[in-house]
């Protein structure tokens, strides 16, 4: 499973957050087309929730990143 990972990953690499929405968007076309094998459904669902997964990550290191300024100055992590 890491491998697979892996694999994804080196297929995307730092792609910002619109490219893999934008990759996603054309999956879940797919998928709606009813155009695709079941076995292909499969691979465009694995594939889009990997995607997913890449996303959230890049959201969570962003969100961990964002600060927060209070009323008195002090700046701090959000």
């Amino acid at each position: 499973m890491a491998d697979k990972k892996n694999e994804i990953a080196e297929e995307m690499p730092e792609e910002s957050l619109e490219e893999l929405f934008a990759k996603l968007d054309q999956v879940a076309k797919e998928l709606e087309s009813g155009d695709t094998s079941l076995e292909e459904s499969f691979g465009l669902y694995q594939k889009g929730m990997e995607m997913l997964k890449l996303c959230n990550e890049k959201i969570d290191t962003v969100e961990k990143k964002v600060q927060v300024l209070e009323e008195n100055g002090e700046i701090h992590d959000f």
